[in-house]
């Protein structure tokens, strides 16, 4: 299955718990850490959840 990476941009301080737990689910616990993962429909819901705190990398 394909991969993609998903990088964090901003802090998840401020962020609802359930946003904090998205993250730490996508392996996500500092700024600029880039997580590569699969790319199934589960993930890119949690991207979509957490859109404003990370990014996908290319």
């Amino acid at each position: 299955m394909a991969k993609i990476k998903v990088k964090q941009i901003k802090s998840r301080i401020g962020a609802q718990a359930d946003q904090k737990r998205t993250l730490l689910a996508l392996g996500l616990h500092k700024i600029s850490q880039v997580v590569e993962v699969e790319d199934t429909p589960s993930i890119r819901g949690m991207i979509r959840k957490v859109h404003h705190l990370v990014t996908v990398v290319e």
